[in-house]
């Protein structure tokens, strides 16, 4: 992506997060970004695809944290803790209002984000669950597909609910919760021997954001 157009994104994401997709114009835009319409233009066909352009630019932005966690050289435990941080920073940037714009002014487009956000999360899970099995910290017998399914709901479910369960969502007590609860249910005596001695310590690190 050319530099000039990624920083141009950056700064109309940064617009919508604080105001909405909606209630921004593209004068507002052009404004922003000290620029005529018709240099905008230049970048961007219209509001759609200007839009369209600032959620790609998010789900790159995203995809690249998550290669830095895997990177790190952690265990499948440990991984699952700093994508949950990754997670709980993500989440707590977000304007809910953004969602509500999109799911209504956006329909399409709100569609294609869905599905591309349920695609990546099953791939995470189901990447973590193979890496946990080959470490041998995870229950070799259970069935890696339908575990990632159920986490997939389970986390697309905050997106349709209202801002208060975002919220708690969230919070870290809450998120460290669920995280220990999944961990739990498909780790073996080994990983929750590893959780049980680390669990303080992972959960710390959630609680400093």
């Amino acid at each position: 992506m050319d530099k000039q157009l990624e920083q141009i994104l950056d700064k109309v994401h940064a617009l919508y997060n604080k105001y909405g997709i909606k209630s921004v114009t593209m004068d507002d835009v052009a404004k922003e970004l000290g620029m005529s319409k018709k240099t905008l233009y230049h970048y961007v066909k219209d509001k759609n695809d200007l839009v369209e352009k600032v959620i790609a630019l998010e789900f790159s932005i995203r995809a690249k944290e998550m290669n830095k966690i895997r990177e790190l050289g952690l265990n499948a435990i440990e991984e699952l803790f700093e994508v949950n941080r990754l997670i709980n920073m993500m989440l707590k940037r977000v304007n809910p209002s953004m969602e509500y714009d999109l799911m209504k002014y956006f329909p399409a487009l709100h569609t294609k984000i869905c599905t591309e956000r349920k695609k990546r999360m099953f791939d995470s899970m189901m990447d973590n669950i193979l890496k946990g099995k080959k470490e041998g910290l995870y229950r070799k017998e259970i069935n890696e597909e339908i575990i990632s399914k159920l986490y997939v709901s389970r986390v697309e479910k905050v997106f349709h609910e209202d801002v208060q369960t975002i919220s708690d969502f969230t919070s870290e007590d809450f998120i460290s919760e669920v995280f220990i609860y999944h961990i739990r249910g498909i780790a073996n005596k080994k990983g929750i021997a590893f959780l049980e001695a680390n669990k303080n310590e992972l959960t710390r690190k959630v609680k400093s954001l």
